[in-house]
């Protein structure tokens, strides 16, 4: 009787402990005043990767190669308009949105990509950037001032995803505190995560979808098919949980898969399972509460940002649309998130902005 009583008394504990996620679902209110007018006659280009650092700056970056004549129209030779310039690709923002500095581009001692692709900053400050031009095949680590500290890979025609020595148009990266390893989600060419040492570039291993070998096996989606039994391309997002476990963005294929640090398959989760246009995962981050309850999902072919419980993929809340308006987006590519829990998202297509949303209280 006792055991049958303590039992009971541990369930209603643990009920009483689990969040009414229909009220507690995170919410959020778009900030149309961030980031701010930006200087020198800047204009930012397609915005392909936003991260956010200790001290809540966030971080962007942009493709100057994007803008048209129009866009630019101030820098051509003569001037066709008073606006604009094109800003450095590397932009750092405030918690307020008033740029700080920029930097990047071509250097001594490394090769900048062709098409600029996802930022992140480690847990000891170093950005790392990555790129999907068709000859981009490595990542790039700096200091927040720009200077050149590590290349992983090299330039040059497209390999393979066995190739250890070199990327496939890599997506993005994130940096595990405790190892010190980078995960690379590989990429645009490539259908793996490959881990690499962060400060010494040196190879740790690789795996695929269901942590079996890459290959280069080609995938068309099919919602009324089984699952396929490889990435498709791209891999879009590699993102870290306190626990250890490890989120893969596999974007054409509309889910999102679930390794241990070592590779080993754990669960996946279906998003928006009948979105044919250039996939439902684009990219997530996880909640700031000590449990990390739930996920969130960039959709830039629906153009929404999705609130899923963690443990079991269930799409609990939404906000977004197709549209160019305050909160609207047209193909929203990146999320980050900030200490107080606010959203960062940047756009690339004709899309070409960060905006911010605001943490909301939840509802009562």
């Amino acid at each position: 009787m006792k055991a049958l009583i303590k039992a009971a008394v541990a369930c209603a504990i643990s009920l009483a402990a689990f969040p009414a996620f229909a009220v507690d679902a995170p919410r959020f209110e778009v900030d149309p005043s961030w980031p701010k007018t930006l200087p020198n006659n800047w204009i930012m280009g397609q915005a392909a990767g936003v991260a956010v650092d200790a001290r809540d700056h966030v971080w962007v970056i942009q493709r100057p190669r994007s803008l048209t004549d129009d866009e630019k129209a101030a820098s051509l030779t003569p001037p066709r308009t008073k606006c604009c310039m094109p800003a450095p690709p590397v932009m750092e923002f405030d918690p307020d949105g008033k740029l700080i500095r920029a930097w990047g581009g071509p250097g001594a001692g490394y090769d900048w990509p062709e098409n600029e692709h996802g930022i992140n900053i480690d847990p000891k400050g170093f950005v790392w950037i990555g790129g999907n031009g068709n000859t981009d095949g490595h990542v790039l680590k700096f200091t927040q001032d720009g200077k050149f500290v590590l290349q992983i890979g090299k330039k040059g025609p497209q390999t393979n995803s066995l190739d250890t020595s070199r990327l496939g148009r890599p997506a993005d990266t994130e940096v595990d505190p405790a190892t010190n390893e980078v995960y690379i989600a590989d990429g645009y060419q490539n259908h793996r995560v490959i881990v690499f040492d962060a400060d010494t570039g040196a190879f740790k291993r690789m795996w695929g979808a269901y942590g079996k070998p890459p290959t280069d096996e080609k995938t068309t989606y099919n919602p009324d098919t089984p699952p396929s039994q490889q990435f498709g391309n791209p891999v879009h997002c590699v993102r870290l949980a306190r626990d250890g476990l490890v989120y893969v963005c596999d974007r054409q294929n509309d889910r999102i898969q679930v390794f241990r640090e070592d590779g080993t398959f754990v669960k996946e989760f279906i998003v928006a399972k009948n979105t044919l246009a250039n996939g439902s995962v684009w990219d997530l981050r996880l909640s700031i509460d000590p449990a990390q309850t739930f996920l969130f999902n960039a959709d830039g072919a629906n153009n929404e940002v999705r609130t899923l419980i963690r443990d079991n993929g269930e799409v609990i809340a939404a906000f977004g649309r197709n549209g160019r308006q305050a909160g609207e987006f047209h193909w929203v590519h990146n999320l980050a998130i900030d200490s107080k829990g606010n959203l960062y998202t940047t756009e690339v297509d004709t899309g070409k902005r960060a905006q911010k949303f605001r943490a909301l209280a939840p509802a009562k």
